[in-house]
């Protein structure tokens, strides 16, 4: 049985909601797995939008990052940054962090960049 949070399906997240950002790579078996897991964690809150960018195909907004480590999560928002490290895939891990969220410190530049990026095309990383 599940832990996450029950939530409509077609609930929409605000447009000024935090992002929870997966860093990740297409060759990277885990972030492959971690993909599903994620989905289903973003449809069990709609308080947050979510992407999915892949730190190759998007090197001129995650190369500032040096992920090292798959997967990557940044958790952040215009008021700042609430996380950003490695977390395994497990999605009831992921939905206790989001439901316990530290408060948010300043930014980056690096991390306010990306946030610009998927404002404006949120399509190309999409959960």
């Amino acid at each position: 049985m599940s832990a996450l949070p029950a939530a409509p399906v077609s609930a929409e997240p605000a447009s000024d909601a935090p992002w929870v950002v997966c860093l990740c790579a297409e060759w990277c078996g885990t972030c492959r797995d971690y993909r599903p897991l994620l989905e289903q964690v973003a449809r069990a809150h709609p308080q947050f939008r979510f992407a999915w960018v892949d730190i190759e195909d998007h090197a001129e907004i995650a190369d500032a990052f040096d992920v090292e480590t798959f997967p990557t999560l940044l958790i952040a928002g215009a008021d700042g940054t609430r996380f950003l490290g490695p977390l395994l895939p497990h999605a009831e891990t992921l939905s206790r962090m989001l439901g316990a969220l530290q408060a948010p410190q300043p930014s980056s530049l690096d991390v306010d960049l990306l946030l610009a990026v998927l404002e404006k095309r949120p399509g190309d990383f999409a959960v």
